[in-house]
């Protein structure tokens, strides 16, 4: 507990010295290289207080979301089935590691060819860029439940679908909610690569004009805006885990 206590303790910490080192450096360097953060901070202010940010960050999740529960629907129950088939894993793993290796970006041709330059287009990269993700994780959680719970459960004439639900998928809870958590941070920037990529729509049709226009002190409000809205998704799917798996956060502190 006290551990957990001192490291909540040093997160303002490290963002006040971090940002104390980012405007020191800035005051060396051209504005419109890189703004100090006391203009990126006024920048955002202003920015969310008249709306523009909000009212970008609302058209820019409805994909985002669309897409991320897409990928949660599909992996999940596929890295379950295959995590807890061995030769099914084992004939399966190296074309998911081929094609995990392939950065997602680089599928967006094809994405467009197949799904077009707007939402549809845009949902596809999210769910690209969250799938394996979410899958991996989920498989490996699969497969690493413990046999003697297995067997204990059977011994207890525990079978089918009571198995799963009662052994298989609360010992892999753990592994789902960390490809949840990693997922929805892919999810953010799937989010904004999409916008970046395809049309240039909402936050990023706002960060390509206000770079474009060397707005640095805009573009850096708009990049954090986007940081602390990714930050802000991950808390959150972690306050789930917590409250959905209690008896893990125990083991973790």
């Amino acid at each position: 507990m006290w551990k957990s206590r001192s490291s909540f303790a040093l997160y303002p910490v490290s963002i006040v010295l971090g940002l104390l080192a980012w405007e020191a450096v800035a005051a060396f360097v051209p504005k419109g290289l890189l703004a100090p953060p006391s203009a990126v901070l006024g920048r955002l202010a202003t920015m969310t207080a008249d709306g523009s940010l909000p009212r970008a960050l609302a058209g820019s999740v409805q994909h985002m979301i669309v897409g991320y529960l897409l990928a949660v629907a599909a992996a999940i129950p596929i890295g379950i089935l295959i995590g807890r088939n061995a030769p099914v894993a084992t004939a399966v793993e190296p074309v998911l590691n081929a094609i995990y290796a392939i950065p997602p970006v680089a599928l967006v041709p094809f994405f467009i060819i197949w799904f077009g330059m707007y939402f549809e287009g845009r949902v596809a990269l999210v769910f690209a860029m969250c799938f394996f993700e979410i899958l991996i994780n989920v498989l490996q959680g699969a497969r690493n439940v413990d046999r003697g719970l297995v067997d204990a459960a059977r011994s207890l004439e525990a079978s089918g679908l009571a198995l799963w639900r009662l052994v298989v998928i609360p010992a892999a809870l753990p592994f789902i909610f960390t490809g949840l958590r990693v997922g929805i941070g892919r999810a953010v920037n799937a989010m904004i690569t999409a916008e970046l990529f395809f049309v240039a729509v909402n936050l990023g049709q706002m960060l390509k004009t206000r770079s474009n226009a060397f707005d640095t002190a805009s573009a850096f409000a708009i990049i954090l805006f986007i940081s602390l809205f990714g930050l802000a998704c991950q808390e959150g799917m972690r306050l789930i885990e917590r409250r959905a798996i209690p008896w893990h956060r125990g083991s973790e502190t």
